[in-house]
């Protein structure tokens, strides 16, 4: 449970930042710079530096604009999942790796589950933008903050940020559907003649 429990820590980071996690899990890790980090290992260490420290800055810097948000919401959805499988399945080989018989398809399934988890995190934070126009700076701020949490709750404990990830699934689930609500009671405004007229 605990390599599934720092999985899913690492993998709910994915679902709110794209490079600074994978900047951070890179330099936690400095002895064996993303050696374990599935598709980063293929590249050489000084340009993945380069481009996720660049993105990494665009992140922190464009997410306070209204049109820096509407840009990063974008790429974000679009990368998350890759970016949760990524962190999942690197932490999971990482807690793996004093156990040589560890099977690889759990290291993958765990991938694909946090891959998932990050989508699930992401299309809330869409939802939301969407539904308020733009985020106030103090989730941004908070998303930051948490970003980097889960991250280091991934190396030194665990428990707590496997715990702090399903939280943010279940919030993400009251939220959503808060939100559904939202649009439906929108769409019956737009068009009350037509709720008159359904029979009774």
């Amino acid at each position: 449970m605990i390599p599934l429990l720092a999985a899913l820590s690492a993998s709910a980071a994915g679902g709110l930042r794209i490079a600074l996690p994978l900047l951070l899990i890179g330099l936690l890790n400095a002895d064996e710079l993303w050696s374990r980090v599935p598709l980063l290992s293929r590249i050489s260490p000084q340009v993945a530096i380069g481009v996720l420290v660049s993105w990494s800055l665009f992140e922190l810097f464009a997410s306070k604009q209204p049109w820096g948000q509407r840009l990063l919401q974008n790429v974000q959805l679009l990368f998350s999942p890759f970016v949760g499988a990524i962190m999942g399945m690197a932490i999971a080989a990482a807690s793996f790796r004093d156990d040589s018989d560890a099977p690889t398809f759990i290291v993958a399934l765990i991938g694909v589950v946090g891959g998932l988890l990050a989508l699930v995190l992401q299309l809330v934070q869409v939802g939301w933008f969407y539904r308020l126009g733009k985020l106030p700076l103090w989730a941004i701020l908070a998303q930051d903050a948490l970003c980097i949490c889960l991250v280091l709750f991934a190396f030194d404990a665990p428990t707590e940020g496997g715990i702090i990830a399903l939280l943010l699934l279940w919030l993400a689930i009251r939220s959503s559907q808060e939100w559904y609500r939202w649009y439906i009671q929108q769409g019956a405004r737009k068009n009350p003649r037509q709720n008159k007229n359904e029979p009774d």
